[in-house]
């Protein structure tokens, strides 16, 4: 029997890979335990990002970008603060496998950690395994509405399967959170007149 080829019935692989990744992501985000970052390093957090909205060039903000993303790596657990320096060692060494298994590990055992998730997003992308990635990611943001990177990362590829609103929103997210973040800035713009028009 001869298959219709109406464009309308062709099967579009992008689509598939955004609605299983945040099909994959939902459910596990519902079951998970509320985030496990230290509360001396929320604190501090908490006091640092006004002084970043605020630090005047890219260049500034720098060390508090560091900084900032130091702290969200303090779960306030020895043990997964260990396993995340194991883990960025790794990484540094090249070693992805090894990264890859302890950063499991890490979610395995504290679920609402969402450095954890956000390390095994990285890790996705890096092995072009995009559903993985925004899944991951996703679960990232969801335990840490601040993960500027996470955001940013997440959008840069909704961008690249054609997601250009979701991707504009989740910049733009980003953009907010530091608005020096390399690049963002430049992806808002494009990817608004992409999707709002230019604006009279």
């Amino acid at each position: 029997m001869e298959i219709d080829a109406h464009p309308r019935y062709v099967f579009d692989m992008r689509f598939l890979v955004l609605v299983c990744a945040f099909a994959i992501g939902a459910p596990a985000l519902a079951a998970s335990p509320a985030p496990q970052m230290s509360l001396s390093a929320v604190k501090q957090a908490d006091a640092l990002f006004p002084k970043l909205a605020k630090a005047g060039s890219a260049e500034n903000a720098k060390p508090l970008e560091a900084t900032i993303l130091s702290l969200f790596n303090q779960s306030g657990s020895p043990s997964i603060d260990l396993l995340m320096v194991r883990a960025a060692a790794a990484l540094h060494d090249g070693d992805t496998a090894t990264a890859g298994k302890l950063a499991e590990s890490i979610t395995e055992i504290a679920p609402g950690f969402a450095e954890g998730w956000h390390v095994r997003g990285e890790l996705a992308q890096a092995a072009n395994d995009d559903t993985a990635a925004i899944a991951y990611l996703n679960k990232a943001i969801s335990l840490n509405p601040r993960q500027f990177e996470a955001c940013a990362e997440l959008a840069g590829i909704l961008a690249e399967y054609g997601d250009k609103k979701q991707a504009l929103q989740y910049f733009r997210k980003a953009q907010a959170l530091d608005p020096w973040l390399e690049g963002v800035g430049s992806q808002v713009q494009k990817l608004a007149r992409d999707v709002e028009g230019e604006k009279i």
